[in-house]
């Protein structure tokens, strides 16, 4: 066993010494004498790997980027600070956990005393401050809850694209967009709300965008600082909805061992550092490993020793868009009188410039977003975001702590933000899917378009946990959730409007195909299942393209598109041919070019797309489609296409088709974020060819350029009961800060699918711990 290294470091605000030992894979193992001692340590570790991170993710959040980063940064800080939590901070707190408010404070002070050895010259300042000119700030508790922006809370954002296209008489473009579970009529749209402001989009989009660098938006001036309010200015390319995610958990009577086994893969954007952190946490009385966001105590999926738990998007609908009559100045129309907007001044900081005055109104709904006076028209949005408790991932200071089914299922009633399926698996014997989240009673719409904020469309409250579906212990001896639709099949929509815009199904498709032909399930199945590159949507295409006549086709090239592809298993392998052009034909022909039918202007097109995988698959299977009379019939627009890709394949790959791969196209680097300003290039890590897709369990969605932008970058598989058996891993590494060998440590394995040991037994963490940090109080 390698001896490992030992350092000692003094920490203010610990009241006893407490030890970090990382592991060999970067995995910080944290212990300390009290739950008071173990969050200090834990922000003090946060800090020591990801300080670039969570000091961007603070002040993203807070509306404090201009007075780094300049005037570009205005717009963005103008939107966060509209949507920081602003309500009763007593609620707030005891809406996680009885000691909510304690763990944050001695987190947030953890971090500050990282900053303080950095301040006394102990500790080193990450490169990126040094290349930015900037220093990390200090943090107050509150910072930790009243940041709710990266919450995937998105039908707001919808609502706006759907209100446009629809009021332009757009429907089916809409639809193509968003595939809509169950279908709905959206062209009843009142016309005071038919014509929203392009800027209403914008201003979502930017409330949940992350932040960019380029050298035009560095040298921004206030002059034009409003250019960056446009979403399409940031460099953030659009890409298929992807923040999903699969979980599953089998029951010991289907595992070889007779121990349940549980697998949870987050979905999210591929980034350098991860979203997510590895993390060990012990203390008297509590011991947890698992994963959370970084910015954020504790752990949001991974096992206690008594429970597994993971989780997966639910996508309801958490959100609406309220359209005000105004007076054109202070006041609106609320059930027969007038309210007024309550106004609050602000000023941030800018870079070069002058303090910016800004000011933010509300209404009794939430944050407006944009008013019109000479319209006398005002938009705001009522949102999750609003509600006390509804900081994301942060309920999980109860779940995380519970010790059976039973007790879970009670802490998920504190759970708000996001809405998500959990995934359970225990020592008690039982495995379940539950649904957590604030889920808004509409009791006379259905959520799906902007309605008047007049008092006639009114939340009656939050869904009841014991009105939610959910499943326990089925017969098929496994739950799982892959954000699809998982309400009953005779849930009554109308009557219960939970949500309509839910992920493509394909991967639920794949994990359902898989789990029950598994007769006795072990570790090694799960991970097989998380790295699966079956489509099940290149399957239906494939099959549309195969019972097509060639008609109206440019033959040749069309022909030899057809025979590749009928030779093909459907795996989006990196070294296959077919995947390769079915992929430039799925996202560079077949999906523009049903836009194109779909739309008619730039504008239009932008709101369409990219269109949502599921609708496209869903008309490309319906031959009656009216779209298709557009086109020539449908024949014809497949066989012109699949010409276009054949040859798009060929200008891109070689005219020799045995020596195409997917994996020459479809790569995946993780960028350093200050890359396009000067990041010394070994900063970031890759390129990696990978398999999959944006259809595949092995989630791979890529920009239009094929460079890959979403997937798991962290994944979970875990023995319920047999702790060190568990497997994990985390890309690119565990580490944020540039230059260290463990920022980019784990990137090759992931890409190739491997996992890595985690750890949970004192032996078996000693056995892998490379690093011992011991604290002590100062």
């Amino acid at each position: 066993m390698q001896h490992p290294s030992e350092k000692k470091l003094r920490v203010a605000g610990l009241e006893r010494p407490a030890t970090i030992r990382v592991d060999a894979w970067g995995i910080a193992h944290i212990a300390a004498e009290s739950l008071e001692d173990l969050f200090l340590a834990q922000g003090f570790n946060a800090a020591r790997d990801r300080l670039w991170q969570i000091d961007l993710w603070r002040k993203r959040g807070l509306g404090l980027l201009a007075g780094d980063f300049g005037p570009g940064y205005l717009a963005q800080d103008r939107v966060a600070r509209r949507f920081l939590y602003r309500g009763d901070m007593d609620a707030e707190w005891s809406s996680y956990a009885d000691d909510a408010r304690m763990i944050c404070t001695r987190f947030v002070e953890g971090i500050n005393a990282w900053l303080d050895l950095i301040d006394a010259g102990a500790a080193a300042l990450p490169p990126e401050f040094a290349l930015m000119g900037t220093r990390p700030a200090r943090w107050a508790p509150e910072d930790v809850v009243r940041i709710r922006t990266h919450g995937l809370a998105q039908n707001a954002a919808s609502e706006a694209a759907r209100a446009e296209l629809v009021g332009r008489g757009r429907d089916q473009a809409d639809r193509l967009r968003h595939h809509r579970h169950p279908g709905f009529d959206a062209t009843k749209l009142p016309p005071e709300l038919a014509d929203p402001p392009p800027a209403l989009f914008d201003i979502m989009k930017l409330a949940t965008a992350p932040v960019s660098f380029g050298r035009e938006r560095l040298a921004a001036t206030l002059a034009d600082a409003g250019r960056w309010s446009r979403v399409t200015e940031l460099g953030i390319a659009p890409v298929d909805a992807s923040d999903g995610s699969n979980s599953w958990a089998v029951h010991g009577s289907r595992t070889a061992s007779g121990r349940p086994i549980l697998a949870s893969d987050p979905h999210r954007a591929l980034t350098l550092p991860s979203l997510r952190y590895l993390v060990h946490l012990a203390a008297p009385g509590f011991d947890a490993v698992g994963a959370g966001e970084p910015c954020v105590p504790g752990i949001s999926l991974g096992h206690n020793g008594a429970i597994a738990f993971g989780l997966t998007i639910f996508d309801a609908d958490q959100e609406d868009i309220m359209v005000y009559e105004t007076d054109g100045a202070e006041r609106y129309r609320h059930r027969g009188g007038w309210e007024r907007f309550e106004r609050v001044e602000e000023r941030i900081p800018v870079k070069g410039e002058a303090d910016q005055a800004v000011t933010l109104a509300y209404s009794r709904h939430g944050a407006v977003l944009l008013e019109e006076p000479e319209r006398k028209r005002a938009f705001a949005l009522r949102s999750v975001w609003s509600e006390p408790g509804a900081a994301p991932y942060l309920a999980s200071l109860t779940g995380m702590r519970a010790r059976n089914l039973d007790e879970f299922r009670a802490a998920l009633a504190r759970w708000k933000a996001p809405a998500v399926n959990m995934t359970y698996a225990g020592l008690d014997g039982h495995v379940a899917r539950l649904t957590a989240g604030y889920l808004p009673l509409r009791r006379n719409w259905n959520g799906v378009l902007p309605v008047p904020g007049d008092g006639g469309f009114e939340w009656q409250g939050n869904r009841p946990m014991a009105d939610r579906a959910e499943d326990r212990d089925p017969p098929a001896g496994f739950v799982f959730t892959a954000n699809e639709c998982n309400l009953p099949a005779d849930w009554d929509h109308a009557r219960d409007p939970i949500g309509f815009e839910w992920s493509d199904e394909a991967r639920s498709l794949r994990v359902r195909e898989v789990l029950p032909g598994i007769a006795w399930h072990r570790l090694e199945d799960s991970m097989a299942l998380q790295t699966d590159q079956v489509s099940v949507t290149a399957r239906r295409a494939a099959a549309v393209v195969a019972s097509l006549d060639r008609d109206g086709s440019p033959v040749r090239d069309a022909d030899a598109a057809r025979a590749l592809l009928a030779r093909w298993d459907h795996r989006l392998d990196r070294d296959s041919a077919a995947a390769a052009l079915y992929e430039v034909w799925w996202s560079r022909h077949l999906k523009p070019g049903l836009v194109a039918l779909a739309t008619g202007d730039a504008r239009e097109a932008t709101l369409a797309t990219p269109p949502h995988n599921q609708a496209v698959i869903t008309l490309l299977e319906d031959a009656a489609a009216p779209l298709w009379r557009q086109a020539g019939g449908r024949a014809a627009f497949l066989g012109t296409t699949l010409a276009a890709a054949w040859r798009d394949c060929a200008a891109r790959l070689g005219q020799d088709p045995a020596a195409w791969r997917w994996g020459d196209l479809h790569r995946m680097r993780f960028a350093h974020p200050l890359d396009p300003v000067g990041a010394d290039p070994s900063w970031s890590v890759g390129p990696f060819p990978l398999g999959g897709g944006a259809t595949t369990v092995m989630n791979a969605t890529y920009r239009s350029d094929f460079a890959v932008s979403h997937g798991a970058a962290m994944r979970l598989v875990i023995d319920v009961g047999d702790w060190d058996r568990s497997r994990c891993i985390n890309a690119p590494g565990q580490s944020g800060v540039a230059g260290d060998a463990q920022a980019g440590a784990l990137a090759a394995a992931w890409a190739a699918g491997r996992y890595v040991p985690l750890a949970y037994s004192a032996p078996a963490v000693a056995a892998a711990t490379r690093t011992i940090l011991r604290l002590g109080p100062a």
